[in-house]
């Protein structure tokens, strides 16, 4: 008896302590979401702040409320703060050393931020890897495909690779290219291809549509198309205009060749 009362006086402060952690963790977890989650709300609610950067600060705020509720938890065991900076202090090259992608990531996060080569909601193409923003924090950029994939990409990969952002411009140009016979008029095929771009609305007239003979392949004479039209536009209009010039074209008597191959025999 003597000996289970003396294990515990040693064993009882520390499993209260323990209670107390496990407490401070759930509460300070809970609370670092809801905060975080409160300052998301506010700063995507003002029209001048862009949601890339509510996000990405309310990440921030999580993080450093449970850095405090780390340091808090610990302060339980009898470890001070002061004691936990002079550790992490002689232990910054060894941290520094082994989470040096981590923090590569975390460092180009905040470039990412700063400089805003893409935005919640963009469609773009990072390093051959095309998708739209869904969310950008401290470490992973996430992407969603058309297809519906998700896409979770580190942020030291994202700012080292080529970003092709097709969603920055409001507007873009519609390049097409169709092929007629050489036996056709490449005048009325042009006039045809006008045509059917003046019946669709969502042709930009400025800058005007642009068609002209740009090739003579090996089969056909090439008319290549190019037109603006809004972001939001590209592929539907892109799309529509291929079936509606190639009906118009079968309409007008316009053939739209196959590749020829002529074979030759040598007589025996």
């Amino acid at each position: 008896m003597d000996q289970m009362m003396g294990m515990a006086g040693s064993w009882g402060p520390m499993v209260i302590a323990a209670i107390k952690a496990l407490i401070v963790l759930v509460i300070g977890w809970m609370v670092a979401g809801m905060v975080s989650g409160t300052v998301r709300r506010k700063v995507n609610a003002n029209p001048r702040i862009d949601d890339t950067l509510g996000n990405f600060v309310s990440s921030v705020i999580k993080w450093v409320i449970l850095l405090m509720v780390l340091i808090a938890v610990l302060g339980l065991f009898g470890i001070q703060a002061t004691s936990l900076v002079a550790v992490l202090g002689a232990a910054t090259l060894a941290i520094g050393l082994a989470l040096q992608g981590t923090l590569s990531d975390l460092a180009a996060g905040f470039m990412i931020i700063l400089f805003r080569p893409y935005k919640l909601g963009q469609y773009v193409d990072i390093g051959g890897t095309a998708g739209t923003v869904t969310d950008i924090n401290l470490f992973i950029t996430e992407m969603t495909t058309p297809d519906n994939v998700q896409i979770i990409m580190p942020n030291g990969q994202a700012w080292g690779s080529i970003i092709r952002n097709f969603s920055h411009h409001a507007t873009r140009r519609v390049d097409m290219v169709f092929g007629i016979d050489y036996g056709d008029d490449a005048e009325a095929a042009k006039a045809v291809i006008l045509e059917q771009v003046a019946a669709d609305a969502r042709v930009h007239p400025d800058p005007a549509p642009w068609v002209r003979v740009t090739n003579l392949g090996d089969s056909s004479v090439d008319l290549t198309l190019r037109v603006w039209c809004a972001a939001g536009d590209f592929w539907d209009l892109k799309f529509h205009l291929t079936q509606a010039i190639k009906e118009a074209f079968d309409a007008k008597g316009i053939t739209i060749p196959y590749p020829h191959a002529v074979e030759i025999q040598k007589a025996e």
